[in-house]
């Protein structure tokens, strides 16, 4: 079992065997969940681009070709003046 103490600013030191089995690493953010009884969940969000794979599709949608793109970013860019 791995503890850590809460030191007087409300900060806490992940022991190592913890961040090797998880992988963390400097910068890396953690979710803190409180769940009835007193339990805390910590919970690693660990975000990169395969994550994203997909979650912008929508069958019913027509691709744009990349001409399209550029067009509509320079319409975008225009109205705001850049």
């Amino acid at each position: 079992m791995a503890i850590a103490t809460i030191t007087n600013k409300g900060q806490i030191t992940i022991p190592k065997e913890v961040r090797d089995a998880f992988g963390l690493h400097s910068g890396d953010k953690l979710e803190f969940f409180c769940e009835q009884g007193g339990r805390i969940v910590v919970t690693p969000i660990k975000k990169n681009v395969d994550d994203l794979f997909g979650k912008l599709f929508k069958a019913e949608r027509t691709a744009l070709s990349t001409e399209e793109i550029n067009e509509a970013l320079r319409q975008k860019f225009k109205q705001q003046g850049l």
